[in-house]
Formats: C-alpha cells, structure tokens, sequence
C-alpha cells in the first residue's frame, strides 16, 4: 500500500487481491492457511487504506485473517533469523550496526506479493523487489533511502533464506507514471505480471513503461549477484506476447518531479544532506513524517488528486472499483456496466479533513515518540 487514499496504480487492487485469492482456493489452498499482511510506515494508515482501497472488503468476504505487523506480532533479529547470511549484506550492516527486526511469522513461510506497475523517485520504477521494504524493515527503514538500490538487493538475500517461495502478481491495470509511488499520472493498461522471479518481474514491469531494466541498479546489482534475471532478452514470457512487446514510453519519476520529492533527494543525495539527513536518526525526526502528511494529504490530494486521476476515471477498471460490493463474479471475470465518470468519495474538502486525523496518529505513531513512552513506562514500573 503507498496510500491510504484511493489513487489509481498506486496502491493493491481490489480485483488482483481477490483475483489471487480465488485462484489459490481453485487450486486446493486451504482459506485458513491464507492471511493479508499489512505493514505500517507512519505516514500511511494502514487501517485506514485498506478500507478506503477496498482491500479489506476482499479479505472479509473470502474469511481470511488480516494481520497488520505492528499490532501484537513478535519480532525477531535478523541475525537470529537468517544467520551468517547476514555477514554478506551489502548495506544493512552500516545503517543498522546491532542489526534490526523483522516478523517472525515470516519464518518458513510462503509469501506472494501484490505491487502496482508505476515508477518512483527513489528507485526509478517499483514492484516486487520494493514491496519487500515496508514488511522486512522495522520503523526506521528511512535510514536506508541514502543506500536504498543496495537495501532492496539485501532484502531479496534475506526473503530467499526465510521463505519457502516468494511469488509475485503485479497490476498493470492501471500504471502510474511520474514522481511515484503517489503523485503520479494514471494510465490504463490492462495488463498483469506473475512471476517467482522478484527480480524478473521488476525488469518486464519496467521495460514495459520504457525504462532499460538492467541501467536501474537495483535489478542491476541483484541480476550480477544471480537472485534472478534483468535481463528481458533471457526472460520467458508466457501469456500475451503482444502485450510483452509494448513500450509505454513512461517520462518517469524525475522530469516532473514535485516539490515534495525535489526535498528527498537533497536530503538524502544533495545539499540539505549534511544539515538536515542526520536528524531523520534523532528525535528531531518526527518533522519529515508531518511535512510529508502536510504535502501529499493536506495539499496535494486535496487539490489535484482528482485531476491527476481524470483521464481513468471513466475507465471499466475505475466503474469496477466504484462499484466493487454490487459486482457480480463470473468464470470468464468481473462484469462492469457502462456509466458516468466515477465520483471519488474522498477528495477535496474531505480529504484535508481525513488528513488531520492523519497527522495526529502519525505523531503518534512516531517510533521516536513511541520508544521514549516505552522507556518512561518500563523505568516507572
């Protein structure tokens, strides 16, 4: 999830959630086996995005469990859970030097991920490989933005040892262009992506929106050190090959970048990095996580999220949204009606009023703040 707001291709849909689902019980999974995991950053409500991206509808209606990951789930260091795989990290030595946690429920399990096609101002495009940031990485996994092409080569070292299979269905239905993972333009695309190659999947996602998968250094770095293949002219594909052979001619995530992501990267890459980097490793961190929630929830959502979406709101993907709890489910897939352009529920007005609840818990959920209350509370004890 890369918002708690409705932003098409930025976030699971509800059609390849259920989709996924379906399959594997077709296929003889048994339902009980089966839960959503949900991960927190603190600027995203977890609680409050799966509702608004109808996720939540698809795990109720087919009785899953739901587990969000900081709620009442154990955590365990990495160097318990993958050994002296840790000595051959790239990078997560030098940002977490005592090492960090990750959930133990993880261990020996099988996992797929459901990313969205679209680009970002970090790492050019994102997909399977990234999704493992938010559920592998504790809360402060902001430390590793400065190194972040060589974190996701460690976090795909670190799914291999502890998963019995990684899998990945990514939604191309709708693709987001631009400064992702949220402020993007929307395209429909109708197309989707498996693969049990993490890094396979993130070479076709990105060849498709016109991007050379092997110049990104993250499928680079992990295709060099043979965790799977960047390279499209040594892909398989099965499925539509015509598909396959688009170029969607992305401008990508830096040419029309917001003010927001203009600021992360002289934080993290350029002048503001000596002045202002160190204190996102303070107390003093909690400033980014309000500017962040003041730019994309209290301005730029509210004002141009609805036109940024314009152009695919009168799409079959967009009314099958709309209309997800009415849709009917047949063999042969979704059937969507014709209509009107579909109203977003949350935007203007109502979107900056959601924000501020936004703001509040996002202090609040600051690991800053959180850590100290636990300290205070432990020494009263």
């Amino acid at each position: 999830m890369s918002w708690h707001f409705f932003f098409p291709g930025s976030s699971t849909t509800p059609w390849q959630l259920d989709g996924v689902v379906r399959a594997m019980k077709r296929d003889g999974y048994d339902p009980s086996l089966i839960h959503a995991c949900h991960n927190r950053t603190v600027v995203i409500d977890a609680h409050l995005g799966e509702r608004e991206n109808k996720q939540l509808n698809v795990v109720e209606s087919h009785g899953l469990r739901n587990v969000h990951l900081y709620e009442g789930e154990e955590w365990i260091n990495i160097r318990d859970a993958v050994g002296d795989l840790a000595t051959r990290f790239i990078c997560l030595n030098d940002v977490y030097p005592k090492g960090f946690l990750i959930p133990k429920r993880f261990l020996g399990e099988n996992i797929i991920h459901l990313p969205t096609v679209k680009t970002h101002v970090f790492t050019t495009t994102t997909g399977a490989m990234k999704n493992a940031f938010g559920g592998l990485l504790n809360d402060r996994r902001h430390w590793t933005h400065p190194v972040i092409h060589e974190t996701l080569v460690d976090l795909l070292m670190i799914q291999k040892r502890i998963h019995r299979g990684v899998f990945a269905v990514m939604d191309g239905t709708f693709a987001g262009d631009g400064p992702g993972p949220r402020c993007m333009t929307p395209h429909v695309k109708n197309v989707l992506l498996a693969s049990s190659d993490q890094v396979a999947i993130d070479a076709v996602s990105a060849k498709l929106m016109g991007f050379d998968p092997l110049s990104i250094k993250y499928i680079r770095l992990a295709h060099d050190a043979g965790l799977g293949c960047g390279d499209p002219r040594e892909i398989t594909i099965l499925g539509d090959h015509a598909a396959a052979k688009e170029n969607w001619n992305f401008v990508g995530p830096f040419q029309r970048m917001t003010f927001a992501s203009r600021m992360q990267h002289k934080i993290y890459w350029g002048p503001l990095r000596r002045p202002l980097e160190w204190s996102l490793k303070t107390i003093l961190a909690p400033w980014a996580y309000l500017a962040s929630v003041l730019y994309h929830d209290s301005f730029w959502y509210p004002l141009k999220g609805r036109s940024a979406m314009q152009n695919v709101l009168t799409s079959n993907w967009s009314r099958l949204f709309d209309k997800w709890d009415q849709t009917v489910v047949e063999d042969d897939g979704y059937q969507v009606e014709d209509g009107p352009q579909v109203k977003i529920r949350r935007s203007g007005l109502r979107a900056l009023l959601t924000s501020f609840g936004i703001l509040g818990k996002c202090l609040r959920d600051a690991p800053e703040f959180t850590d100290r209350r636990r300290r205070v509370t432990t020494r009263v004890k």
